[in-house]
């Protein structure tokens, strides 16, 4: 195994790992959290986005952003630079781009919420107000992910070539 091939590895596993957490979550944990009551739904999405910022997160998270480019440089002039390239701009655009610039926001504006001093109708306001742009944009940014990825392993299975 050489240094570039461990380096392809651990970008594969990285964007693996994200994509894997964002399909599972769109899944299991937004049907879940679905059903749940207003207030029920805000508390317990104020707590996951708090719950999520850990190194663990982090590693798969914000290394695909430096691992993807700098994966992408070390296979140029290879048959795998394209899949690559192609797995960079679809994971900075669609997955970070999109998590930075809409899920990002709405969180910060979900942890604002005083949720024990707010009527019911201002929970229901405030879920409205978050619950279906965060649903939509996470769906973007996984089926992004998920792509990413699948260009990734397109990338390690074409010869090296070089």
């Amino acid at each position: 195994m050489t240094t570039i091939n461990l380096f392809l590895l651990v970008t594969a596993l990285a964007s693996g790992l994200i994509a894997g957490l964002f399909y599972s979550y769109s899944c299991s944990v937004n049907p879940g959290l679905g059903a749940l009551p207003d207030a029920n739904y805000l508390a317990a999405m104020q707590s996951i986005n708090r719950a999520i910022l850990n190194p663990v997160f982090f590693f798969s998270f914000m290394g695909t952003v430096l691992l993807l480019p700098l994966s992408t440089y070390q296979h140029f002039g290879t048959g795998r630079f394209y899949w690559l390239l192609a797995a960079s701009l679809v994971y900075l655009v669609g997955t970070f781009g999109v998590t930075a610039m809409g899920n990002v926001p709405l969180n910060e504006a979900l942890a604002k919420t005083d949720l024990a001093h707010a009527t019911a109708k201002e929970l229901a306001a405030h879920r409205l107000r978050f619950e279906m742009p965060w649903n939509r944009l996470h769906a973007i940014r996984t089926y992004a992910s998920v792509l990413s990825f699948a260009l990734v392993i397109l990338a390690c299975i074409n010869p090296f070539d070089k």
